[in-house]
């Protein structure tokens, strides 16, 4: 397999990561492009995974209080690297990183066997919007 390093994002990667938005169809965050970009500027948790031959391949976002809670936003790897691993080693660095704090995170409905695959427990939570 070809090296894959794990780094802190930078902000030259932002556009590398919006398209790899795009091509999984996460149009909110593409669409909201400077608030996306004000999102990662302000989140403690913001890593890429990045190989030797094709740059970022991968990230993960969200914010830890460092002690009780790491929240993860989003964890997306590009499709001709999934099952490699790299989501899986994004997730341990992460939480090895603050070990004293409890992990969640929201799923698809496609990516929740990855999650439970990795030790992961469903539990129940609510979303809204202001506009909602």
């Amino acid at each position: 397999m070809e090296h894959i390093r794990i780094r802190q994002y930078q902000e030259k990667d932002f556009n590398r990561i919006q398209e790899l938005n795009q091509q999984e169809g996460w149009n909110n965050l593409v669409e909201k492009n400077e608030d996306t970009k004000v999102a990662w500027k302000h989140s403690n948790v913001s890593l890429v995974a990045e190989a030797e031959v094709d740059g970022i391949v991968g990230y993960i976002r969200g914010f830890t209080d460092t002690v009780i809670t790491l929240y993860i936003c989003e964890l997306l790897i590009d499709k001709k690297y999934r099952g490699k691993g790299i989501g899986r080693e994004l997730l341990r660095y992460i939480h090895t990183k603050y070990p004293r704090t409890r992990m969640e995170l929201l799923a698809t409905s496609t990516s929740h066997t990855f999650y439970e695959d990795q030790g992961y427990r469903p539990f129940y939570g609510f979303r809204k919007t202001i506009d909602e």
